[in-house]
């Protein structure tokens, strides 16, 4: 079967996710955006047929079988619903949602409505990383014991930046720490253990922040993201006989070494493509409607909750609260913590 997409917001990841996996044949038959205007604008520009001026009317439109939802961290889950209460396949944009709760929410109804909903990591979907799972199954450098990785990047300051807003699931969590915590989960699972610390901004969003992980067996995980900093943004898997180093920027397609214990490359690998590499994840994504495996894979939707509970904690340790975290507190009848200064 050819799967039909929908597009949930029009935003600059819409954009960079349509154009890259349009260029490898995935089908787009609709977008939806808060206005018909930003809808039709968006349809012209990627000969899209059937723009919709509310996301409403996307997921009800009948020739869509599969959802991309590219809205801002605050609306995934609710707008994940949307689509899910229509009978549509649900790709999510990550961070999956702002809170486990949400996580929760949305991955119970996709299993009550028999629906594939998935986080849009496409970073787990690149063939490098298919290639470094094997290396490791192999055992080529021993048992893992490190991860390291890190995610900086210098960008807009404006307070009335989604990046800097609360209110949006602003700060670097959601946006860039994401990728290395994911990351390091995908290497050595979900951790037992956890240390955050981090710096906020006047806004109450995270500008930067470190965390380690300690995973089963005594493994461990480090890694480093800010949103007001410029790095290679490189990450190693350090084993007891060897390890790989990614280059940068290692979470999009590049190139990679594997090397002994003493440091000698014994390989090199080259991963680069000609374009992003979002088009993997789709595919993917679509086999699992092709084939009925709602869940599993490269990234499952029980792991997405998983990390999502882990960013809770982390969140917890360093100060930062988000507007559904009020909107528990009401609704639990607690009172909000004070912030931590």
């Amino acid at each position: 079967m050819t799967v039909r997409w929908g597009v949930l917001g029009t935003g600059g990841i819409a954009r960079s996710f349509v154009g890259d996996c349009a260029a490898v044949g995935v089908e787009f038959v609709a977008v939806g955006s808060r206005t018909a205007a930003s809808a039709q604008a968006f349809a012209d520009e990627f000969d899209i047929p059937r723009p919709h001026g509310s996301y409403e009317e996307l997921v009800a439109d009948p020739d869509v079988d599969a959802v991309y939802v590219a809205t801002p961290h605050s609306r995934h889950a609710a707008d994940a619903l949307l689509a899910i209460e229509h009978g549509k396949h649900v790709l999510v944009e990550k961070a999956f949602t702002i809170t486990a709760a949400e996580a929760r929410a949305v991955a119970d109804a996709a299993r009550r409505a028999d629906v594939a909903v998935m986080e849009a990591m496409w970073t787990r979907f690149l063939p490098q990383m298919a290639m470094i799972r094997q290396v490791l199954a192999e055992g080529r450098i021993g048992r893992p014991r490190l991860v390291e990785a890190t995610h900086h990047q210098a960008l807009p300051s404006d307070p009335q930046h989604r990046l800097n807003d609360p209110a949006l699931g602003g700060g670097a969590l959601l946006d860039l720490g994401i990728y290395p915590v994911s990351f390091a989960v995908d290497v050595l699972g979900l951790p037992e253990s956890v240390v955050a610390s981090g710096t906020l901004s006047e806004q109450g969003v995270d500008t930067q922040m470190g965390i380690v992980m300690t995973h089963v067996g005594g493994t461990q995980s480090t890694v480093h993201f800010a949103l007001d900093l410029a790095s290679p943004n490189t990450a190693s898997i350090i084993g007891e006989d060897g390890r790989i180093d990614l280059d940068a920027t290692w979470f999009t397609p590049t190139t990679w070494r594997l090397r002994d214990r003493d440091g000698v490359v014994v390989e090199e690998f080259d991963g680069r493509e000609e374009r992003t590499g979002y088009g993997h994840e789709a595919r993917a994504f679509e086999a699992m409607i092709e084939t009925g495996t709602h869940e599993g894979g490269p990234m499952d939707l029980e792991e997405s909750v998983g990390i999502m509970a882990l960013l809770d904690e982390v969140r917890r340790q360093v100060g930062v609260r988000y507007a559904a975290d009020e909107q528990a507190d009401q609704e639990d009848g607690l009172e909000a913590p004070p912030a931590v200064p």
